[in-house]
């Protein structure tokens, strides 16, 4: 049973990859009735594009709290099916290129005549719009169009791109967020509206301080590495067993760190005096603390360095992350039941409510499980949902 913020709330999914899976996630996890749209098998479009096998780790983690409904969109009676659903919904939500929702008759300005309640987010590479509009998107493009490929890395290695698809999970976010905002503002006006977002956009919001230093500054970032471009010393340094993040920026905290550590010769040296001057002397810096950072082992230095109130803290693999004590007290590793994989965990939300947490429900379901009750739902008997499972409509 669906409960949350959301409960009241459907949502048609017509999205696949990542970005648009990402935002309908966000809603599903807060209790949203999602019935995620895939093309039938043998049908164009109907071979993948979901995250891999249905049966493992990235699908199952994406695609948990929907149902799934096979729908051919390439057919009229697929498309009456559709917009029978979408009498009865709140949001639909599609990646498509911006050219493809247009051929299908299926775009914002068209349903938004038919259906003026419907909040319709649409998510794409560079934008509904513009020069680059009709190019295909992928995270790494965007990553590198962006700007973060070149401010990620070590000084000189050249362009890197982060180990996650950060352009895709940060506008599926933006999008679901953008999603909210409509159905907010619809309970004033009592109409729907166009929600954008692209990769790239999102890529350049997630820049952050790095881009306000161009913008305002003139200053271009570069790769900094392990160092924090701006927060000096923040870094990676090496113990008697392995290694460890510091974050000892600032006048107080620098203090602190010296005083904790025994390096009192540091805190006097009138070269790291003040933030412009470490930052002008950051690698003799980074030297000296190495040298004492690297007599202890890393949980004795993290010991004394919380207990001082300096940030510092391990670097986990991810095995290590989710057997950390403070990760396994949040249980952001979620439990549920496959029937064919039986008991597993996925990531769960980063937010959570006090009253109305979200849930996970059930695990991602396979392909059309619940195409037979979604078409009852709509009125369809056995033998009529027959009828179109014979013409490859589900």
């Amino acid at each position: 049973m669906r409960t949350g913020p959301l409960e009241r709330f459907r949502v048609i999914d017509l999205t696949r990859v990542r970005s648009g899976p990402t935002c309908v996630r966000q809603l599903a996890d807060w209790g949203a009735d999602v019935i995620q749209i895939e093309a039938p098998d043998g049908v164009a479009g109907g071979g993948g594009g979901f995250g891999g096998n249905r049966h493992g780790p990235d699908f199952q983690n994406l695609h948990r709290n929907k149902r799934s409904l096979t729908l051919d969109l390439k057919s009229p009676d697929g498309i009456d099916i559709l917009k029978k659903l979408l009498t009865d919904a709140d949001v639909v939500v599609e990646n498509f290129r911006p050219d493809v929702k247009h051929r299908l008759g299926i775009d914002y300005e068209t349903l938004h005549a038919t259906y003026p309640r419907l909040v319709y987010a649409s998510i794409s590479g560079f934008g509904q719009d513009g020069p680059y509009a009709n190019r295909p998107g992928f995270d790494q493009i965007a990553q590198g169009m962006g700007g973060l490929m070149s401010i990620t890395g070590l000084p000189g290695q050249g362009p890197v791109r982060v180990g996650i698809p950060v352009a895709d999970l940060t506008a599926g976010i933006f999008a679901a967020m953008g999603v909210l905002l409509a159905l907010l503002e619809r309970e004033k006006s009592g109409l729907g509206q166009w929600v954008q977002t692209s990769l790239l956009e999102a890529q350049i919001a997630m820049l952050d301080f790095q881009a306000a230093r161009w913008l305002i500054d003139r200053d271009v970032p570069g790769q900094a590495g392990n160092n924090h471009p701006t927060g000096i010393p923040t870094g990676v340094f090496k113990t008697t067993d392995g290694v460890m993040n510091l974050a000892a920026t600032g006048g107080e905290i620098f203090a602190r760190f010296c005083k904790a550590v025994g390096a009192l010769h540091i805190l006097d040296n009138p070269n790291y005096a003040s933030g412009t001057l470490r930052s002008t002397h950051r690698d003799a810096l980074n030297s000296e603390i190495g040298a004492v950072l690297a007599t202890r082992s890393t949980a004795e230095w993290i010991a004394v360095l919380n207990e001082a109130g300096v940030p510092s803290g391990p670097i986990n693999r991810i095995d290590e992350v989710f057997v950390d004590e403070q990760v396994r007290h949040l249980g952001i590793a979620k439990p549920v039941h496959h029937p064919v994989l039986g008991d597993i965990a996925v990531v769960g939300q980063a937010v959570r409510l006090s009253r109305t947490p979200s849930e996970i429900r059930t695990a991602a379901r396979d392909k059309g499980a619940d195409s037979h009750a979604i078409l009852g739902e709509l009125g369809f008997d056995d033998s009529a949902i027959e009828a179109l499972r014979v013409a490859r409509t589900i």
